[in-house]
């Protein structure tokens, strides 16, 4: 919001909720405050969460008066973007976005192709895991982050994307931050990205990912949400895992496993084991034998992939391995009977890639309105 504007003060602001903050009853019952016909609410969220939209003046289908009543007293967004970045090969890019506090976070589009528009958002602000390979987790955490600043962050790239006659199609929680640390806004957020009168986004195209929060993994498998589950292990021994995953002293890796097999036994959907390769520290082939042996304990034969990350420039001053290694590694599980891949690193060259997400501490003005 420009400093020109009445709602700010000699540098005081005063705060409005965004329209992703509020609930379908509370907009129902301000419009009937103001003697508006009930049909306004769904006109509102059709604009908010389908359209190109930038603002409440571009919703030119509703009175002028009613636009002007909606701008003071919801924020269109509860992100504000503040820079946006494109890699060389011109299709990764990244937003930072600026949160009402003058908190920011980061989230990032990655098209495939032209197949679909996977967009990955963060739960919070900083991260409280400090994960040794992770740039987020070197912040701490700041705060969690509310269920509309979580949907926001697909508002936003959904907006750019209907300016090329496109949308997000598929969304992976595996930004800044452990959902399972604000699960409530998490899960809030995840069956509004689902609801076909909102998003309308397939569940089976909704990723959450864990560190390994056991109690939140066996929580999940009671919602009843067809969504897909991926949990970082990162190890095959616990004496590896604990060296780069704090958590691990909480939850150790019998304990991940256990609560995964439960997870697919309660779901009947396959888990997703993130394996970031360290050079010289989990990426042994004597290792890969042991992760598959370990996961077979657990698992029934076809409940588990393994996803292979090769490590990206950051924290920790890990390194990569050779490729031959990785796809050694990769060999190996599936000799195992465990099925893994070695994902394609996209976004490296403007820090968009996995574990590379951080902001620089500190808050920026906050927003107005």
């Amino acid at each position: 919001m420009p400093a020109s504007d009445p709602r700010r003060y000699r540098g005081e602001v005063i705060e409005h909720p965004a329209i992703s903050e509020i609930d379908d009853d509370a907009l129902a019952a301000w419009l009937a405050e103001r003697s508006e016909p009930a049909y306004r609410a769904r006109q509102i969220r059709r604009h908010a969460w389908h359209a190109g939209t930038g603002g409440w003046a571009e919703l030119t289908d509703l009175p002028k008066a009613l636009r002007e009543s909606l701008a003071a007293a919801f924020r269109w967004s509860s992100v504000e973007a503040v820079t946006e970045l494109a890699s060389n090969d011109g299709e990764t890019r990244k937003a930072l976005l600026q949160l009402k506090d003058g908190h920011r976070i980061e989230t990032v589009l990655m098209p495939h192709h032209g197949a679909r528009n996977s967009v990955c958002i963060s739960t919070q602000a900083g991260c409280p895991m400090a994960c040794a390979f992770c740039a987020t987790g070197e912040m701490g955490l700041i705060r969690n982050l509310s269920a509309g600043e979580i949907v926001d962050q697909v508002r936003h790239w959904q907006r750019e994307l209907a300016a090329e006659g496109d949308r997000v199609s598929h969304v992976v929680y595996m930004g800044m931050g452990e959902p399972f640390n604000n699960y409530e806004a998490t899960l809030a957020s995840a069956r509004t990205l689902m609801d076909p009168d909102a998003f309308g986004i397939s569940p089976r195209r909704i990723t959450i990912s864990t560190c390994g929060v056991v109690p939140k993994i066996d929580a999940l498998a009671q919602e009843g949400l067809p969504i897909n589950l991926a949990i970082s292990l990162h190890a095959p021994v616990d004496s590896i895992r604990t060296a780069i995953m704090p958590i691990n002293k909480r939850w150790n890796i019998d304990e991940v496993l256990a609560s995964a097999a439960r997870y697919v036994k309660k779901t009947k959907r396959r888990v997703t084991f993130e394996y970031i390769l360290l050079g010289g520290v989990n990426d042994a082939p004597e290792g890969a034998t042991l992760l598959a042996k370990r996961i077979a304990e657990h698992m029934r034969p076809g409940a588990a992939h393994v996803n292979l990350i090769p490590y990206n420039p950051g924290p920790g001053g890990f390194r990569r391995p050779p490729v031959d290694k990785m796809e050694r590694f990769a060999a190996i599980l599936e000799e195992g009977g465990i099925s893994a891949t070695v994902r394609i690193s996209k976004g490296q060259d403007i820090a968009a890639a996995c574990g590379q997400l951080k902001v620089p501490e500190g808050r920026a003005a906050p927003v107005a309105g």
